[in-house]
C-alpha cells in the first residue's frame, strides 16, 4: 500500500532570459526587450497594478465584444 511520489520538475530559472554572446550586451538588451514586448509582460503588470472587480472585468469584456461586432458589421456593410 505504498504511494508513488510524483516527480515534479522545476526549472531553476523560470521566466524570460537572454544569453549574451561575445559580450554583445546591446544586442542582448534588444533581444530581451523584444521578448518582453511579445509576451505582453508590461501590459499584464499595468493591469495588475490596481484591483478590478469581477463585474468590472465582465463589463469591459462585453463592451469589447460589442465594439468588435460593430466594426465587423461596418466592414461587411462597406464591402458591398
Amino acid at each position: 500500500m505504498g504511494y508513488k511520489k510524483r516527480s515534479v520538475k522545476h526549472e531553476l530559472f523560470s521566466g524570460t532570459k537572454v544569453i549574451v554572446k561575445k559580450n554583445n550586451i546591446e544586442f542582448a538588451i534588444k533581444k530581451f526587450k523584444n521578448k518582453v514586448k511579445d509576451a505582453n509582460i508590461m501590459l499584464e503588470l499595468r493591469e495588475r497594478q490596481t484591483y478590478k472587480k469581477k463585474s468590472d472585468r465582465k463589463r469591459e469584456k462585453n463592451n469589447l465584444a460589442k465594439l468588435r461586432q460593430k466594426y465587423r458589421q461596418e466592414k461587411e456593410k462597406n464591402s458591398y
